[in-house]
C-alpha cells in the first residue's frame, strides 16, 4: 500500500473515532434520569408496547398507556401494576383526532404533565401490491403518521412552555427500505421518519428531543394480529418464520432495553438489529441495487390469489408452515406480552 493512502485512511480511521468519541460525550451530558417522569405510550396495551411500558416502569418512570380495546388495557394495567408500576390507562382511536385530545387530557388530569411521548402504535399488513386498496393507504397512513402528529400536537404545548420534553417516534426499517408485499406499510412509515427526522431539527431550540428510532425484525408477538390478503396462508407462514429466527430478529426485551437507553440519551436516531444496520447502510450506497434484488426476493413471496382483497388476521391465517418449531420464539413473545387473548 502506498503511502499516502495509509495515511488517508489512518486520518479517515482518525476522523471517524473523534466523530464517535463526540457522540458519546454529547450524549452523556444530554443523558436525562427517568424517575418520576411521566410516560406516554399508545399501543402500550400488548406487545412492544407493554414491554416497553415494563422498562420504562423499571426506571422509575409514571406510566400512561392508551389502546382501543378496553380489555386489553385492563390486563396490561394489571401486568404492570404487579410489576410495581404507577401505570394508568385510557382507550384511545387512535385514527380519531378528538379522542387523541381527550386521552391526552385525561393523561394530564391523573399525573399533570407528560414528559416523553412515545409514539407506538402500529398496524402491519401484509399484501402482494395487486390487493392492496386504497384504503389499506389511508389505514396505514392515519395510524403511523396522522396519529402520532395528532399526538406530538397534543403535548408539544406544555413541552414548549416548560422548555423540556422527549418525543420517541417508533418508525421501522420499512421507512428506509421498502420491502415487497409491505406497501401501505412502508409508506407510512417512510412518512413518519421523514416527519420525526425533520422534527427533530426544529424541536431542539425548545429544549425537546426528538428520537427517531428503526427496528429491524423484533419477536414482539404481533404477527398473529396482523392482516393478511391473497394467499394469506402462505403470506403468514413467511412473515411470522422472519419475524422468528434468532439471527434476523431481535427479542422484544432487548428491542425495548435499546429505546429507553436512546430516549435517555435523547438521541436523534437509533437502528435495532444488525441486519437493519446493514441494510440501511447497503440501500443509502447502492438504492437502485436494493431495489433490484428485492424484485427478485418478490418471484419468491405468494402470488396475488387466495382471498384477494379480503384479509384475515395472522391468528385466523395459521397452518403447519407458520405453527413449528421455528416459529416457537415469537409464540413464546405473543403469551408473554397480551397478543393472545382476542
Amino acid at each position: 500500500m502506498k503511502a499516502e493512502n495509509r495515511n488517508a485512511l489512518l486520518w479517515t480511521a482518525a476522523g471517524l473515532g473523534a466523530v464517535l468519541l463526540a457522540k458519546t460525550i454529547i450524549n452523556k451530558t444530554r443523558e436525562i434520569d427517568l424517575r418520576d417522569k411521566v410516560v406516554l405510550i399508545t399501543g402500550g396495551s400488548r406487545g412492544l408496547g407493554l414491554v416497553l411500558a415494563r422498562q420504562f416502569a423499571a426506571e422509575g418512570a409514571k406510566i400512561a398507556i392508551c389502546a382501543r380495546d378496553l380489555e386489553e388495557l385492563q390486563r396490561a394495567e394489571e401486568d404492570l401494576k404487579e410489576r410495581g408500576a404507577d401505570v394508568f390507562y385510557a382507550t384511545c382511536d387512535l385514527q380519531n383526532k378528538a379522542e387523541i385530545g381527550q386521552m391526552v387530557n385525561a393523561v394530564r388530569m391523573e399525573f399533570g404533565q407528560i414528559d416523553v411521548l412515545v409514539n407506538n402504535a402500529g398496524i402491519i399488513q401484509v399484501t402482494p401490491v395487486e390487493h392492496a386498496t386504497e384504503a389499506d393507504y389511508v389505514e396505514a397512513m392515519n395510524t403511523h403518521f396522522w396519529a402520532s402528529y395528532h399526538t406530538i400536537q397534543e403535548v408539544l404545548p406544555e413541552m414548549k412552555e416548560r422548555g423540556s420534553g422527549n418525543i420517541v417516534n417508533i418508525t421501522s426499517i420499512g421507512g428506509k427500505v421498502a420491502f415487497p408485499h409491505l406497501l401501505p406499510y412502508a409508506a407510512s412509515k417512510f412518512a413518519l421518519v421523514g416527519y420525526s427526522e425533520g422534527l427533530r431539527g426544529e424541536l431542539l431550540k425548545d429544549g425537546i428531543y426528538v428520537t427517531t428510532i428503526v427496528p429491524g425484525l423484533m419477536r414482539t408477538g404481533s404477527p398473529r394480529n396482523a392482516f393478511f390478503k391473497g394467499q394469506n396462508e402462505k403470506e403468514y407462514a413467511w412473515f411470522k418464520l422472519s419475524d422468528s429466527l434468532p439471527f434476523l430478529s431481535v427479542s422484544a426485551e432487548q428491542a425495548a432495553h435499546e429505546i429507553v437507553t436512546a430516549t435517555k440519551r435523547c438521541e436523534a436516531e437509533h437502528i435495532i438489529s444488525m441486519p437493519a444496520k446493514l441494510g440501511v447502510m447497503f440501500h443509502g450506497v447502492f438504492p437502485g441495487l436494493t431495489s433490484d434484488l428485492f424484485s427478485l426476493v418478490n418471484t419468491f413471496l405468494p402470488a396475488p390469489g387466495g382471498i384477494g382483497d379480503e384479509r384475515l388476521k395472522g391468528k385466523h391465517s395459521e397452518t403447519a408452515a407458520s405453527d413449528n418449531l421455528l416459529t416457537a420464539l415469537t409464540d413464546r413473545a405473543a403469551e408473554q406480552n397480551n397478543e393472545t387473548v382476542n
